[in-house]
């Protein structure tokens, strides 16, 4: 990439998707390590090509990380047209400092990225800190049940909706730094340019899949104030040769900025102001399950905030970076070392932004579950027994050859019809060795028949 989407021809504009994962067939060469490690088991692997359930899917990425032939990526921003943007704003999520050598400042990276293409680009890590005060106060007025869990990563909001439904009530409905920050920017620029603030594009620098699809399809609102999306992997390149040799420029060095936000760079930096003892930060896909499955049969009550990052070590990980996370890592606990952690406001302050500013969500999450086995209840009713048939009849050691991750999986599939019990070689195996010439020999359920039903002899 030669150039930023966003240069003088301003032609940028994001094209919706749906899902933003997605699996290049010509290059899949059948390995099921994919479905593996899938942890909602929305990957199938038939005809030695993998597929997503998009239903399922919660855009972790972890698929692509275990990929061995780069069939899978994630779906960023696809831009068309922008020209209906006078202004166009880049909003660089705080990970992108710790990709560059150490020397290189915030401000230099935001300097060429201005040089890019983008009219303007702003800082995130006074946003982080408002709503780290957010965070404070909405934790300390709280009368529901503990824990609450946070909201900003848009994989554990996923998951979530998709396997936890009945911990939606506790999840944080607090408004994201990336959101608020960019109704603030645009605010501001219409403001100062006289602009009508529809003239104004924000572009979001996005370390991962997830946060692509969280400002395409937002599950707490019903328009992101954020137009676009670029992956930091697809700028990196066009930023690192564009770089000034000072950090000044020829704007001098204008941006104030936090270090309790450029935390959220790594794990914890959303528990700035709560007291550690009543809070958790935890990390990695695994980890995250394992508590949520706690908090779901009542423990960890005396917790007052989960704060939860699928990638390990929180956004500093992200599947859309370049950079070893480790050695970004250390870059952004440099850069925090300069800026210090005494935060910008006061407590007096912080609580007197929480009561001027509208950070709180009203729209609720709601869950995403698979679709019924039919529309019809008595054929639904049916299908359900047929499925339980089925699973008792496999093997149930998960052994992954049938192309789905798990016996109850291919259970389902079959009753669903996209899979066939013959799939199953070890039930094909241990059929054939009892006598049984074909592997559909499970009792059919009421309103099912087998494949020769209705057949003469």
């Amino acid at each position: 990439m030669d150039q930023l989407p966003c240069g003088s021809a301003k032609k940028t504009m994001m094209k919706r998707e749906s899902i933003s994962i997605r699996i290049d067939t010509a290059r899949c060469d059948g390995d099921m390590a994919c479905m593996r490690v899938c942890p909602t088991e929305a990957i199938r692997v038939r005809g030695s090509k993998a597929r997503i359930i998009e239903s399922r899917c919660i855009t972790c990425g972890e698929c692509i990380r275990v990929c061995q032939t780069r069939a899978i990526s994630a779906v960023t921003a696809s831009f068309a047209d922008v020209s209906r943007f006078d202004y166009v704003v880049a909003l660089p999520s705080p990970v992108l400092y710790g990709q560059f050598g150490r020397g290189v400042t915030p401000d230099r990276i935001l300097a060429a990225l201005e040089k890019g293409g983008f009219d303007c680009a702003c800082d995130l890590t006074l946003a982080c800190e408002a709503v780290n005060a957010a965070i404070e106060q909405y934790v300390r007025r709280y009368r529901g049940p503990r824990p609450l869990i946070s909201c900003f990563c848009p994989t554990a909001i996923r998951l979530i909706q998709v396997r936890y439904p009945e911990l939606l009530e506790q999840v944080l409905p607090i408004e994201s730094p990336k959101e608020f920050m960019a109704r603030e920017i645009r605010k501001t620029k219409a403001r100062e340019l006289r602009l009508r603030e529809d003239r104004i594009g924000i572009v979001y620098l996005t370390p991962c899949p997830a946060k692509m699809l969280d400002i395409v399809g937002h599950p707490s609102k019903e328009k992101s104030d954020i137009d676009g999306v670029i992956a930091i992997s697809d700028i990196y390149r066009t930023v690192l040769s564009l770089l000034p040799i000072s950090g000044r420029g020829e704007h001098g060095e204008r941006t104030r900025m936090s270090g309790v936000g450029m935390s959220w760079a790594i794990l914890g930096g959303q528990t700035t102001f709560l007291k550690p003892e009543n809070c958790l930060a935890v990390d990695g896909l695994r980890n995250v399950v394992r508590i949520l499955n706690d908090i779901e049969i009542g423990k960890l009550r005396d917790v007052d905030y989960v704060e939860c990052h699928t990638c390990p070590d929180g956004c500093v990980s992200g599947s859309l970076l370049v950079e070893n996370p480790y050695v970004a890592r250390a870059r952004i606990l440099g850069i925090l070392g300069q800026l210090g952690t005494k935060p910008c406001r006061s407590e007096r302050e912080r609580a007197e932004l929480y009561e001027s500013e509208d950070f709180v969500v009203e729209r609720r999450l709601t869950a995403q579950l698979q679709g019924p086995l039919d529309l019809d209840v008595s054929r639904a009713i049916g299908k359900i027994r047929r499925l339980e048939e089925i699973r008792q009849s496999l093997p149930n050691i998960n052994c992954g050859a049938c192309g789905a991750p798990s016996c109850a999986a291919f259970a389902e599939d079959v009753v669903r019809e996209e899979a066939q019990l013959s799939d199953c070689v070890l039930l094909a195996l241990e059929q054939l060795r009892s006598g049984q010439t074909k592997v559909w020999d499970v009792p059919p359920a009421e309103g099912h028949s087998t494949p020769d039903e209705g057949k003469e002899p």
